[in-house]
């Protein structure tokens, strides 16, 4: 979704999710900037430099590193659910701003939600999975 905030510049919108992690992000026109929750987006991910590969990867895939500021609210899940989710939450973005970009980022597997989720615990076990020990007698 385009927008236009108060200072008249276009702002371009996507939301990713992984696990329980939901990232929403906002793109707008910049030199680069990368704010997570109010904090410094390499703070915010530990100076980590996986998560930072991850946020980053499809801005540079289509060659925009410094050319888009990314802000993003964050919640739930972990470091790594929410790397994931705004990598997704970019991705989108990039693809409201031209429908071009789309191709290259599907190519690379930008654009697909990871279903992977915890499994449910089921009643008689100790975990989704896992029995109780048995013993014959």
């Amino acid at each position: 979704m385009q927008i236009a905030d108060q200072s008249k510049r276009v702002v371009y919108l996507g939301t990713g999710r992984r696990k329980s992690a939901i990232a929403r992000v906002r793109l707008i026109p910049g030199n680069g900037q990368f704010i997570v929750n109010g904090r410094d987006g390499a703070d915010y991910l530990q100076h980590n430099p996986t998560y930072l590969g991850l946020v980053k990867a499809p801005l540079e895939t289509l060659g925009l590193e410094s050319s888009y500021d990314i802000y993003v609210n964050a919640s739930g899940g972990g470091l790594t659910g929410q790397a994931d989710a705004i990598r997704l939450g970019v991705a989108r973005a990039l693809c409201q701003l031209d429908l071009e970009n789309r191709k290259p980022l599907k190519i690379e597997g930008y654009l697909t939600r990871d279903p992977r989720a915890k499994e449910r615990r089921k009643y008689g076990l100790r975990k989704a999975r896992k029995a109780p020990q048995y013993s014959k007698r």
